[in-house]
């Protein structure tokens, strides 16, 4: 009897090995790590609209709205729970970044500033540090939703409650250049 359960532990073992499931945690993990990489730019950007803020404030006070905007939607963003909550705050802020950028362009004094020269390249060099980790997590998600879907892995996937991760997608409208009426 207890060689007949080696023997059985031992088929069940080679037979999981073959399933898939070892690879799927190994992607979903990946999934996760590429996800923390967005987040700590998201982060990094989150720390900088403060500044970048409060030096384009002193330039263009009659602007309220679109600082509050910015601000509100950086508060979404650090409030933020889920990945979906986290990447939906991302566009809004994305978008109201844009248009605060687009009151530079008002102000030519403001624009000449050394500290809002130096905080929007700060600013321009995190987005391309996140568009990069954006890139890098789709591709990890791509890769992921890709194998939990074919066969057999999906029965496996199922069986142990592996689903699919949603991309870090553009927001509707982001196509669109910002518009900001003065």
């Amino acid at each position: 009897m207890p060689r007949t359960i080696v023997w059985l532990v031992a088929i069940l073992a080679a037979g999981a090995g073959g399933c898939g499931y070892n690879t799927m945690v190994e992607l979903h993990e990946h999934v996760d790590a590429a996800w923390a990489q967005v987040e700590n730019q998201l982060q990094r950007r989150s720390d900088l609209i403060p500044n970048l803020l409060e030096v384009a404030k002193g330039y263009a006070k009659h602007e309220r709205e679109i600082f509050e905007h910015v601000a509100d939607a950086r508060a979404r963003l650090v409030g933020a729970n889920t990945r979906e909550e986290k990447i939906e705050a991302a566009s809004e802020l994305n978008s109201a970044l844009a248009r605060l950028l687009a009151i530079a362009e008002r102000y030519p004094d403001l624009k000449a500033n050394e500290q809002f020269a130096r905080l929007s390249d700060e600013l321009a060099g995190t987005e391309n540090r996140l568009a990069t980790e954006r890139r890098r997590y789709n591709e990890a998600v791509r890769e992921y939703n890709a194998y939990i879907k074919k066969i057999p892995q999906r029965f496996v996937a199922r069986a142990f409650g592996f689903s699919e991760e949603k991309y870090f997608e553009a927001a509707k409208g982001a196509e669109a250049v910002p518009r900001v009426q003065f």
